[in-house]
């Protein structure tokens, strides 16, 4: 599988987040974006985007690293045989209302916040912003990315190396999604996970109140990825998502200290020894490597005592990678 990290900064050294992505990843970095105007919305432009290998997935991401309150959505465009395809919006993050889109086209499609589709040769993204600051966006500080991915998966030992590096243990205060009132206890594992990597960076963060940021009222939902970027950034730790296309850009990540909150799925006796038996979709944090075994923090664990946990490395890879295979990368800016 060939990912391509695209990435463009504002007031922020390109050479930081360059250093915060994976090398087989890296693509463009600190790409030229266009400012412009409409109606009430600021547009953030990234020019067309060619992959390395023709892409179908794509994960955008947006970090303002400001307080100042703000609604956005990501738009993307597809080029598949020299035709481009229809704008196709995202869910909104904030509460402003956006005009519509079309709705999804037969070359690309949005759900929720995940694009997909026919294999494309280029891309076009653009953020849609309000915002209520009384400076302007060029002033401030903010980073948007945009991974894409052929989803072309390699079976091979290839995509599992990355093993034999030097085990390394990523200090992540552990926090329990199970010690929260009854009604969000099984809702709130990407919250609590990202207040565990934000304590990491020792910023003060409560699942709970993360969370009362991070849900998406019309959804229903506190697991939104772009949403935990963004609650990330407002408290000053950048961010991105990104399909990891195989171990070894995992653990390059673990190796320099960087943890990751990794979106996983599986079924009961798929993940031995998991603190949740079975899922549709959960969150947790990898802190490390050791041996034949991943360091996770893993907030399903029933108390604070049981979040750190070792999971075998090649079920992680099985059950992340080989499913859904998103993780959050953050960062210092």
């Amino acid at each position: 599988m060939i990912t391509d990290l695209f990435a463009m900064t504002s007031r922020i050294d390109p050479g930081v987040v360059m250093r915060a992505v994976p090398p087989a990843c890296r693509s463009t970095i600190d790409l030229t974006p266009a400012l412009t105007i409409e109606g009430e919305d600021t547009l953030i432009v990234f020019p067309a985007m060619t992959p390395r290998s023709e892409a179908c997935y794509f994960l955008p991401a947006f970090a303002l690293l400001s307080e100042e309150d703000c609604s956005f959505r990501f738009e993307l465009s597809a080029e598949v045989a020299g035709e481009w395809s229809p704008w196709i919006a995202s869910a909104s993050i904030g509460a402003a209302p956006f005009a519509p889109l079309p709705p999804d086209s037969e070359v690309l499609r949005c759900d929720v916040d995940v694009f997909t589709g026919k294999l494309a040769t280029r891309v076009r993204s653009r953020v849609r912003l309000r915002i209520d600051a009384a400076r302007p966006l060029s002033s401030l500080r903010w980073l948007a990315t945009l991974s894409a991915s052929d989803l072309q998966m390699d079976a091979g030992p290839g995509a599992r190396d990355g093993a034999d590096v030097e085990p390394r243990a990523i200090l992540v205060p552990a926090l329990s999604q199970m010690e929260v009132p009854p009604p969000l206890r099984p809702r709130i594992c990407s919250p609590t996970s990202v207040a565990m990597v934000l304590r990491h960076f020792g910023r003060a963060a409560d699942p709970g109140m993360l969370a009362a940021e991070m849900i998406h009222p019309a959804l229903d939902i506190y697991g939104l990825w772009p949403a935990a970027i963004h609650a990330a950034a407002r408290r000053g730790v950048a961010g991105y998502l990104l399909r990891f296309p195989d171990w070894a850009s995992a653990a390059w990540c673990l190796a320099n200290g960087l943890p990751i909150v990794a979106s996983v799925r599986y079924r009961s006796g798929e993940l031995t020894g998991a603190a949740i038996p079975s899922t549709d979709g959960h969150l947790l944090v990898l802190t490390g490597q050791e041996g034949r075994d991943v360091l996770v923090n893993d907030p399903g664990g029933t108390t604070q005592a049981e979040v750190p946990r070792r999971y075998r490395r090649d079920e992680i890879i099985d059950v992340w990678l080989g499913r859904v295979g998103v993780g959050y990368v953050f960062f210092e800016p």
